[in-house]
């Protein structure tokens, strides 16, 4: 492809038309050897740099995010910050976008990619890729929530939920593990409302087989490598 998309699908920061100033300025270099067209003929694996800083082509991105309380999972302005705000400027791209959403005052795991058609499976109903929540409740936990929840429960509005996994968390009497196959809007919330409770505190700690990282702070992200992205859809089934 030429240099100046390359350069340009690789970084949110640099158009086309700021990457052919940059070339003009021999500051680009293609396998060790400065760059004098921004028509110059590049593969997937040229060791492409601006200013000495290689950038390595990737086809996609995909981040894990912690998210923290108060952002929104949306691209649209408003009062609210968004997840957007919270990814680094190395790892912005094009097209990036937040795979699944979590509340505002939800935190946890939220997936941000540009591969579309790996969100398309993720979020698709027909697959029901699992996602998992650490639940705080109001109320203490009881155990007859498990056949509701194992049955489907019929939530406000009469919407049937598909069949979920509830255990109580060892040593806590409010805090319980969660597991759905679906994403109905404020799902937990109105589960829990269901059945008499209600939700203090929710976290998504994991997406189909991939676990949200120990030691990755709120607000923090980290690059997913291609051997964990096929975690993603770990447990998924098919109606």
């Amino acid at each position: 492809m030429r240099i100046d998309k390359f350069i340009s699908s690789q970084r949110t920061d640099l158009s086309r038309g700021d990457v052919k100033k940059l070339i003009r300025a021999g500051r680009v270099t293609a396998d060790g050897a400065v760059v004098k067209s921004p028509e110059h003929k590049v593969s997937e694996t040229s060791e492409v740099a601006v200013d000495g800083e290689v950038i390595t082509y990737k086809e996609h991105i995909y981040l894990m995010l912690n998210k923290p309380q108060g952002y929104v999972c949306s691209a649209k302005e408003g009062s609210s910050p968004t997840v957007y705000e919270l990814v680094p400027p190395q790892f912005r791209r094009r097209g990036l976008f937040p795979a699944g959403r979590l509340d505002k005052d939800t935190v946890g795991f939220v997936l941000m990619t540009d591969d579309g058609q790996l969100a398309h499976e993720m979020l698709s109903p027909v697959h029901h890729v699992p996602k998992t929540y650490i639940v705080t409740l109001e109320g203490p936990y009881r155990e007859d929530y498990e056949n509701s929840f194992a049955e489907g429960l019929v939530i406000d509005g009469g919407e049937k939920c598909l069949p979920a996994e509830l255990s109580p968390v060892e040593g806590e009497d409010r805090v319980c593990r969660l597991v759905l196959h679906e994403g109905k809007f404020h799902q937990v919330k109105r589960m829990f409302e269901a059945v008499g409770n209600r939700v203090v505190f929710l976290q998504r700690v994991k997406i189909g087989g991939l676990d949200l990282c120990e030691n990755l702070a709120l607000g923090e992200c980290l690059e997913i490598m291609h051997k964990d992205v096929e975690k993603l859809l770990a447990g998924a089934g098919t109606d």
